[in-house]
């Protein structure tokens, strides 16, 4: 009886990162299987390919009805360029919301609807942990749904695309830091949707549209007024819609600068060169990441502090 204390001691002892690594696996496993449940409440548990052409319908359908108006408005007089522009724009969206939205409603369908969200917060595993795995399915919808609207654009819309003109390192690092900041607002969002009393299913769709105003995603920061501009410029998601869009076609219209633009007045530049754009989207993305970490975690004490996660608010 006493040797099995011992045989503990020494094993811990022996190897003094195997806690850490039973952390990190046990971390690993909740991630995977609330990924999987996300991927089966999202699909309602139909069949992946059903189910993923009728994901995205909404963002294909959304991108042409965007560049039909465009033509329509025109008169067919639109630039290529900009055609460009809206069709990107429309598709990284589709990130967007999805990721968003992931957060959020994940609590909201775990407190509300299947009332499940108190026994995920006093499991083994943290409840950030839970909601990354449940999210993740969201933000993969959302990249396939981003994907098909994009090779639509260029076989059926004429979008000019060449491969060999791609900037694959600045297209790497801006959709890394691009998907960063989107699961950083997620996580804001999720600290919201905690401290909620009443209704909050528009929420993530809410947030989400407000924010397509001031990023850039279908028309330049100029046609916004000044203050306005101000908050598109240190959104972060600005400088990663600019940044993608860079690295796949260099010559297409920027959306932070140009005539009438803020970032124009105030620099006496027409757009943002590659390097600067990256910087400027890693400390935007810091400063959101490190925000929602420190509003995540307030959110969580005060909700366990205030019974929230037992609230049932009737919606």
């Amino acid at each position: 009886m006493s040797a099995l204390p011992e045989v503990a001691r020494w094993s811990t002892a022996s190897d003094p990162h195997r806690t850490r690594r039973q952390e990190l696996a046990q971390a690993w496993l909740a991630f995977r299987t609330a990924a999987k449940l996300g991927f089966q409440i999202e699909a309602n548990w139909a069949d992946p390919l059903p189910f993923l052409i009728y994901a995205v319908i909404k963002p294909v359908f959304g991108a042409l009805m965007l560049v039909f108006m465009l033509e329509i408005i025109s008169g067919g007089a639109a630039d290529q360029s900009f055609r460009a522009f809206i069709v990107i724009g429309s598709a990284l969206w589709s990130f967007v919301v999805g990721g968003i939205a992931g957060f959020a409603l994940s609590v909201l369908e775990d407190r509300e609807r299947y009332r499940m969200l108190k026994y995920l917060y006093v499991s083994p595993n943290a409840i950030l942990t839970v909601l990354l795995g449940r999210g993740f399915w969201r933000l993969g919808i959302g990249g396939f749904g981003a994907a098909v609207t994009l090779i639509l654009g260029v076989v059926a819309l004429g979008v000019p695309f060449d491969v060999a003109r791609i900037d694959w390192l600045l297209l790497a690092l801006g959709m890394a830091l691009g998907l960063l900041s989107i699961i950083a607002l997620g996580m804001l969002l999720a600290a919201v949707a905690m401290q909620t009393r009443q209704d909050s299913w528009q929420y993530p769709e809410a947030v989400a549209g407000a924010i397509f105003l001031v990023v850039g995603a279908v028309f330049p920061l100029a046609v916004l007024p000044g203050v306005v501009q101000v908050v598109g410029l240190i959104t972060p998601l600005t400088w990663w819609l600019e940044m993608v869009r860079r690295a796949l076609f260099p010559d297409i219209t920027s959306a932070i600068g140009g005539p009438g633009s803020l970032y124009t007045e105030l620099t006496g530049r027409a757009a943002p060169g590659s390097a600067e754009g990256i910087i400027v989207l890693l400390g935007t993305t810091a400063l959101v990441t490190l925000a929602s970490l420190w509003v995540f975690r307030w959110s969580e004490l005060r909700a366990k502090e205030k019974g929230l996660f037992d609230l049932i608010t009737g919606s």
